[in-house]
């Protein structure tokens, strides 16, 4: 199963491309209602300490986005890629698993 740790001393640059590596989905991180800067580490512009926990393939988007904003202080939203054919930068459902929209949008 995909799986990787997120940490207050990720950029945001880094946690993306490892989220897109792992998934093949665009992680969106939000800095208030803007987007973070990726050379920012989480903990740099996070309002509170950040706690670090496992990012798991079988958890729902939903629930790893509210979990990311709970550990974090920050706003997630996970989206399908640019270049993904059919739904490109569109949000992934919130009941879906991370490893089933991975799946679902990586054979598009």
């Amino acid at each position: 199963m995909a799986e990787f740790n997120i940490s207050g001393r990720l950029t945001v640059g880094s946690l993306k491309k490892q989220f897109e590596e792992i998934f093949g989905l665009e992680l969106r991180v939000y800095k208030g209602k803007q987007f973070a800067d990726e050379k920012a580490t989480l903990a740099s512009i996070s309002a509170k300490k950040v706690e670090d926990f496992e990012c798991k393939g079988n958890i729902k988007v939903g629930n790893f986005e509210k979990r990311f904003e709970e550990a974090t202080g920050l706003k997630v939203q996970v989206a399908t890629l640019a270049n993904t054919e059919g739904s490109s930068g569109q949000l992934v459902h919130n009941e879906s698993t991370l490893a089933e929209a991975s799946r679902h949008f990586r054979a598009n």
